[in-house]
């Protein structure tokens, strides 16, 4: 009974409960960013310039397999008078929406949930879950692999040696933050395309059939993605994205069998 109420509720009542749900969104959004503002020059110098440390993990990991990265000579500049200011809220801004993103997907789906149907419910199962994680994996996979190799080729890339790299601290931080953001969003992929397949727009048939040219696609954002000619740095960013397709591909493939266990023909 209270489900049919609320599914039949008028569309104001809607809008109300939605706006509610933002509201508590946007409150732990805020102060997540107000503590990352207040810690933000551990979270400049330890997470922002990270990727250029010596000892950063990725750094380590490649040294320990015989492929150092080279040193960055390199040096940071803010060139307006309040660009560290209105970076320093950008980035602030950013950490608060990142930590505070799985609280996002909750409270959309406390919003969604009333007007579901019992097998669409069932069928959402652990949804906020998924969406979290691979979000988080998403942007974990960028700080950690992505934005490195950037750093890494674009900070010693000259055109000539009386060339000298001084960056903006505002670009850095623009650049960092577009790639985790984007990225995180990119590794909805799965979700995304067992969405479509419940929609009956996707097959697991259909992107079995697409598979080379996922590769192909995967080995090219690779070699985009990472400038340097090296090998190694482009397979371990092609890897894992033809590795996220044929993750789409299982949850598209349980997605059918679980439909056509619960559902009539």
């Amino acid at each position: 009974m209270a489900l049919d109420q609320e599914r039949n509720m008028p569309f104001w009542a809607h809008l109300e409960a939605l706006r509610w749900h933002l509201w508590r969104s946007i409150a732990v959004i805020f102060a997540l960013s107000l503590l990352a503002f207040w810690k933000i020059e551990w979270l400049v110098g330890q997470v922002l310039l990270g990727p250029l440390r010596a000892d950063f993990p990725t750094a380590l990991f490649l040294c320990r397999i015989g492929h150092c990265p080279p040193t960055i000579p390199l040096r940071l500049q803010a060139a307006h008078p309040s660009e560290q200011f209105v970076k320093a809220m950008v980035l602030a801004l950013a950490a608060g929406l990142i930590v505070g993103f799985p609280y996002l997907v909750w409270e959309l789906w406390l919003f969604i949930r009333p007007g579901l149907y019992r097998h669409e419910r069932k069928a959402l199962r652990g949804i906020v879950g998924y969406v979290s994680a691979l979000f988080l994996l998403g942007v974990s996979f960028a700080y950690f692999v992505i934005v490195p190799f950037m750093m890494y080729f674009f900070g010693t890339f000259q055109l000539a040696p009386n060339v000298e790299n001084i960056w903006r601290i505002g670009d850095v931080i623009s650049l960092i933050v577009q790639t985790c953001l984007v990225v995180g969003l990119v590794f909805q992929m799965p979700v995304l395309l067992w969405g479509l397949s419940q929609a009956g727009i996707v097959s697991a048939r259909g992107l079995r059939a697409l598979r080379r040219y996922a590769i192909l696609l995967a080995v090219v954002l690779g070699g985009i993605l990472t400038p340097s000619p090296d090998v190694l740095s482009q397979l371990l960013l092609a890897l894992p994205l033809w590795g996220l397709y044929e993750l789409s591909i299982l949850v598209v493939a349980l997605g059918e069998k679980r439909r056509r266990r619960y559902l009539p023909v």
